[in-house]
């Protein structure tokens, strides 16, 4: 396995990670068995680092990761978002990244876990009515006391990042990142680098809307499944669905020129970007496993880079990539004052 260094200061990591968050409901039901299986083969072929958060499945993926990672503990990282409240149906409904809510999400975390430490940890999102700095330093607290590792941050912007790493070395940021989904190429990548932190990039496939799969899914399933939150997104209602899927057939079209599959393409192009990108692949089964380890096998020159940013340029997705409510709590979508 390919590896490369999570920041600065951060560990080693594999050059792919793995997302669990579909296995945990939030694209309709997942297989348990296949779940794990596939947990297993990651670990087995050498990927190290693993994404959760504690809403997935509220609770559910982090047990499902403690099963998987009995008696293979030190195989994995495994990374951690916090602070995203959910009502018992479901629905979304604040954040919460106060000091004490930290530490108690953190110590519920270890318990479904069965771990004795998280190796990386981090708000979801920001929390409005708390500033940067009490969050971090709240897990700074729990680097101290050995209950947690390295610190990161997910979907937040330029300014939030700096006053962050003030307090304390972030080794990472969480942000969606892919062909069509490219924003933070237009300030905040400028600020991790300055800053020596990496990019975990999730969304690489765009919630599989460009891993070319996407029109058997919609003849057979369609996309507004029970539990599959990808009907509520913009990117994949009506004429959005249409035109997006069109940039997939063009993502298509160029890779087989690489000799590559639209998934593996979309997860090639964001390893070229940089050796401080490291994609997350939200694989549930085995096999779309075996397919987005391929892209490691990528020869990805200058010119190929090019003809895919050619096939999808940058801006060509229709649709946000969350409903309006959700964008509008995204620090990451907004701009240094």
């Amino acid at each position: 396995m390919k590896m490369r260094k999570l920041g600065k200061t951060g560990p080693q990591v594999s050059a792919i990670g793995l997302g669990a968050m579909g296995m945990s409901g939030m694209y309709g039901p997942a297989d348990r068995a296949e779940s794990l299986a596939t947990i297993h083969a990651a670990l087995d072929a050498g990927i190290n680092l693993i994404d959760t958060g504690d809403f997935y499945g509220m609770g559910h993926n982090e047990m499902l990761i403690g099963e998987a990672l009995k008696d293979r503990r030190d195989a994995a990282l495994v990374s951690v978002k916090f602070g995203a409240q959910r009502g018992p149906d479901g629905a979304w409904i604040g954040y919460d990244a106060r000091p004490a809510a930290v530490k108690t999400a953190a110590a519920y975390s270890l318990q479904r876990l069965g771990l004795d430490h998280i190796d990386v940890y981090r708000p979801a999102r920001l929390d409005p009515n708390v500033p940067i700095e009490d969050t971090i330093g709240a897990i700074a607290d729990l680097v101290k006391a050995g209950y947690v590792r390295h610190i990161g941050l997910s979907e937040v912007g330029a300014d939030t990042i700096r006053r962050a790493a003030a307090v304390h070395p972030i080794v990472d940021l969480q942000i969606e990142y892919s062909l069509i989904s490219r924003g933070l190429e237009d300030e905040i990548l400028a600020v991790t680098r300055a800053l020596g932190i990496a990019i975990t990039a999730y969304g690489v496939l765009s919630r599989g809307l460009i891993g070319g799969h996407m029109q058997g899914a919609i003849a057979t399933e369609g996309v507004h499944g029970q539990g599959d939150f990808r009907g509520h997104s913009p990117r994949f209602q009506g004429e959005n669905l249409t035109r997006n899927l069109a940039l997939t057939e063009a993502l298509r079209a160029a890779g087989e020129t690489l000799g590559l599959t639209p998934a593996q393409a979309a997860i090639a192009w964001v390893l070229a970007k940089g050796e401080d990108i490291i994609p997350l692949v939200g694989a549930r089964r085995r096999d779309r496993l075996t397919e987005a380890l391929g892209a490691l096998d990528a020869v990805m020159a200058p010119d190929a880079v090019a003809a895919l940013e050619r096939a999808v340029p940058k801006g060509a997705a229709a649709g946000d990539r969350y409903p309006a409510p959700q964008m509008a709590t995204l620090d990451s979508e907004k701009r240094s004052a």
